[in-house]
């Protein structure tokens, strides 16, 4: 048995994650701990919203992929130590892409028993505009997806 486990480094996916490593432990289960590599685009300064490319100025600030790459290992090596400590045979693998095509793509390539997600990442102002990931992902995933508040 085998689940995947969605990481991104808020305090939801470490919930789903020690929920995960509960349910995996009783059963032998291992888990993979995936991360989407999706380049952080950030607005700073200002209290208006940026209305168009020509107002934004010097105030959108893209990452790179290579920081964005660098930062999703350091969240997916902290979430393979922590199954390991709990005695749960771990590995990791960087997606890319948005998370909502990525994770169920994945989860069916390996043929998962089961994804683990928080109920809210690190992207919450972005999930209240368009919809959170977490219910996209119950939508599109064919195996059963448990959200972890």
């Amino acid at each position: 048995m085998n689940f995947v486990v969605a990481v991104d480094g808020s305090e939801a996916s470490d919930r789903a994650l020690d929920y995960a490593l509960t349910m995996a432990e009783p059963q032998g289960a291992t888990v993979t701990i995936v991360h989407s590599v999706e380049p952080r685009i950030l607005v700073e300064g200002g209290e208006e919203p940026v209305a168009g490319l020509a107002a934004s100025g010097d105030r959108i600030v893209a990452e790179s992929l290579e920081d964005a790459e660098m930062r999703a290992e350091r969240v997916l090596e902290k979430a393979v130590e922590r199954a390991t400590d709990a005695g749960v045979e771990a590995t990791s693998e960087l997606l890319y892409g948005d998370p909502v095509e990525a994770l169920p793509t994945y989860a069916d390539d390996v043929d998962a028993d089961g994804i683990f997600v928080g109920h809210r990442g690190l992207s919450k102002r972005y999930e209240g505009l368009v919809g959170s990931v977490a219910k996209e992902l119950v939508e599109r995933s064919s195996c059963p997806v448990t959200v972890v508040r």
